[in-house]
């Protein structure tokens, strides 16, 4: 029937959906690769690696950190790009060492 809207509520609650968990994977997994960097970040600078790969690792986990900060507030696909930059920015540090 023309006037029926039934089958769109549907639609919108799952979309509904669909954002919410982009947003918390952004977050969860931008807050996972920063630990992981920054735990990195402070075993390479106990070591004997050139004082790059250290900074890499943090400069690489601060990346991450603003990308849960704007996974959190819905920049979803820029939160991904920036997920995938920090990470190459510490997988360059660990290639220096």
């Amino acid at each position: 029937m023309p006037g029926d809207h039934a089958g769109d509520a549907g639609d919108g609650e799952e979309y509904v959906g669909d954002a919410r968990r982009a947003r918390w994977a952004a977050v969860a997994t931008g807050a996972l690769l920063t630990c992981a960097g920054l735990a990195a970040a402070l075993l390479r600078s106990a070591g004997a690696a050139p004082a790059f790969v250290p900074v890499a690792y943090a400069l690489g986990a601060a990346v991450c950190a603003s990308a849960a900060v704007l996974g959190a507030r819905g920049r979803t696909r820029r939160a991904l790009w920036m997920l995938i930059a920090g990470t190459m920015i510490m997988a360059l540090g660990d290639q220096s060492d």
